[in-house]
C-alpha cells in the first residue's frame, strides 16, 4: 500500500498542457501572460475587481499590512489559533501581534473577545493599527460581527484566506471581505502553484501599490530606479500557467474535499470521544482539511495515539495548530484568552484530506481509528 498523505498536489494534463504552453511561448519569468490571466481569473472567481500574483501567501499578508499603514511598534491583532506565517508577517515590519482567542462554536476568531478587547484600547487610547483576520481550515471567521467592529473603531480589516478559498460567508466568497485579502498556494492547499500566493482587493490603487513594491519597486525608468524599498515578491509565468489550470478545477476539488469530511463525519458518528470542528451557521467550508477532537476519556486513547497509529499504517496526520501564543517564538506576545485554542491543540488531529483522496485509503483511515477504538 503506497503512503497515504494529508493533503498532496492534484495535479492531471491540463496542468501540464498549460505548464508546457507556457515554456512553448518563451515567458518562463519573470512574469507573462499567464499571470496576468491567474489574477483575473481568481479576482473574478472571488468576486474583487483587483488581484496581484505573489511568490507566496506570506509575502502576500506581509504587503496587505503595509499597504493598510502598518508599521513598526504598531499593534496588529490577530486569532492565536493560526499558522505562524499569520504572525510573521506582522513582525516583519516590526509591529507587535497580539494575539486573540477562537470561539469553540466555530475554531475563528471570537467576535465577543474582539469587541472587549477593542472598547478596553479604546478607553485607553491604544487602539491597535489593523486587526488581521483568519479563514481557519476553509472555513471563514464571522464577517457578519467582526467587519462592524472595524467599522466601528476605523480600522483596517485584513482577511487571511490561505486556507480558504473556494468557501463562502453568507453567499460572498472567502477573499472578499476587508481591505484586502491573501491567498496560499502552497503544497497543501485547495489549488497549488507549488508555491505562491495572491493578494486580493476592491481597492485599484492598493493593489497597483502591491504590484510596485513586489517587483523591488522599480520606477518607470530605462535604466533601474529606485525611490521605496522593494521585494522580489512576484510570481513567475511558469507557476501562473499551473494555476490557472488548478482554478479550473476548484470546484471539483472542493466538492470531493466536502464529501470526504461527510464521509469521515459518517464513518465515525458513533465513535466514542471523536467529535469534529463545528460547522459555523453563516457559511459554507470549502473541506479543505477534516479535524476532529479526541477526548481520552471517551475514545480511551489520546489523539497522538490516533496519530502514531496511523503513521504506523503509512498515512500521515498532524495535529492542529499549535496556538502561537504557546509558541516560543512568541511566548512574550500579548494574549487575550487562549484556553479555547490550547484545548483544541490538546486534543485536535488533522486527518488526511486531499482532493485526490480514494474511497480505498479513506478506509484506510477510519479502519485504523475504529480498530483502536475496539481495543480501549
Amino acid at each position: 500500500m503506497s503512503r497515504v498523505y494529508l493533503s498532496p498536489p492534484d495535479v492531471g494534463n491540463e496542468e501540464r498542457t498549460l505548464l508546457l504552453e507556457a515554456l512553448d511561448s518563451g515567458w518562463v519569468a519573470p512574469l507573462g501572460p499567464h499571470v496576468d490571466m491567474f489574477e483575473a481569473d481568481l479576482a473574478r472567481r472571488v468576486g474583487v475587481p483587483y488581484a496581484v500574483a505573489m511568490s507566496s501567501g506570506t509575502a502576500a499578508l506581509h504587503l496587505a499590512l503595509l499597504l493598510v499603514g502598518v508599521g513598526p511598534g504598531d499593534d496588529v491583532l490577530m486569532p492565536t489559533f493560526t499558522f505562524v506565517a499569520t504572525a510573521n508577517a506582522a513582525t516583519y515590519i516590526g509591529a507587535r501581534p497580539v494575539l486573540v482567542d477562537c470561539d469553540a462554536e466555530t475554531w475563528q476568531l471570537a467576535p465577543d473577545l474582539l469587541a472587549q478587547e477593542l472598547q478596553d484600547r479604546a478607553r485607553l487610547g491604544t487602539l491597535p493599527r489593523a486587526v488581521m483576520t483568519v479563514d481557519l481550515y476553509g472555513q471563514t471567521a464571522d464577517y457578519g460581527r467582526l467587519a462592524p467592529l472595524c467599522e466601528e473603531y476605523g480600522l483596517p480589516l485584513v482577511e487571511d484566506a490561505a486556507e480558504a478559498l473556494g468557501a463562502t460567508h453568507r453567499g460572498a466568497a472567502a477573499g472578499s471581505f476587508g481591505e484586502a485579502a491573501v491567498f496560499s498556494f502552497n503544497g497543501n492547499k485547495i489549488i497549488t502553484t507549488s508555491g505562491g500566493g495572491m493578494l486580493v482587493s476592491r481597492h485599484k490603487e492598493l493593489v497597483d501599490r502591491a504590484r510596485h513594491l513586489a517587483t523591488q519597486a522599480r520606477e518607470p525608468e530605462v535604466h533601474y530606479e529606485h525611490v521605496d524599498l522593494g521585494f522580489n515578491y512576484r510570481m513567475s509565468n511558469l507557476l501562473a500557467a499551473l494555476g490557472v489550470a488548478q482554478l479550473r478545477g476548484l470546484d471539483r476539488r472542493v466538492q470531493r474535499r466536502r464529501a470526504i469530511n461527510q464521509a469521515y463525519r459518517q464513518a465515525l458518528a458513533s465513535t466514542p470521544g471523536i467529535s469534529f470542528m463545528p460547522q459555523a451557521p453563516y457559511g459554507e467550508p470549502n473541506g479543505w482539511l477534516t479535524c476532529i477532537l479526541v477526548d481520552p476519556e471517551g475514545f480511551g486513547y489520546s489523539r497522538e495515539d490516533i496519530r502514531v497509529a496511523l503513521e504506523a499504517q503509512d498515512i500521515e496526520a498532524r495535529p492542529t495548530w499549535k496556538p502561537l501564543h504557546l509558541q516560543p517564538l512568541f511566548a512574550q506576545t500579548p494574549v487575550v484568552g487562549g484556553a479555547v485554542a490550547a484545548g483544541i491543540f490538546g486534543q485536535g488531529l488533522c486527518l488526511p484530506s486531499g482532493s485526490s483522496l480514494s474511497d480505498a485509503d479513506l478506509h484506510r483511515v477510519v479502519d485504523v481509528v475504529e480498530r483502536l477504538a475496539a481495543r480501549a
